[in-house]
């Protein structure tokens, strides 16, 4: 288990539903398969950083969400495949933080 942090950009004219459908799925999918989902953040619509083209379309804004959770290797490797096949999906990132959530928490002392 590793702790990852997934930075979503959809289409920037998603309906809200279709938003939240995305990112119940995703959420749902890294629960059924024994991870922990830490929180959500929605960021909301913003310019993208150059033009750009996925699914036959050209992009010049994008809805950024981004997702805290905890899961193993096959599960993050079928999210990325699922997300880059979904036509909602722009582009997303998954980077890995560290093995627990201890690893990156500082705690302070105690003294």
């Amino acid at each position: 288990m590793g702790f990852y942090e997934l930075l979503c950009i959809s289409r920037a004219n998603l309906m809200e539903i279709n938003l939240k459908n995305l990112v119940k799925i995703t959420a749902k999918y890294v629960l059924e398969h024994g991870g922990v989902v830490r929180g959500f953040e929605n960021w909301g619509t913003m310019p993208l950083a150059t033009r750009t083209r996925r699914h036959q379309e050209y992009h010049t804004d994008g809805h950024f969400w981004l997702m805290h959770f905890d899961t193993n290797p096959v599960v993050l490797a079928e999210i990325r495949k699922r997300l880059n096949s979904d036509p909602r999906v722009i582009r997303c990132n998954i980077v890995k933080f560290g093995n627990k959530l201890e690893d990156i928490v500082t705690r302070p002392d105690k003294t």
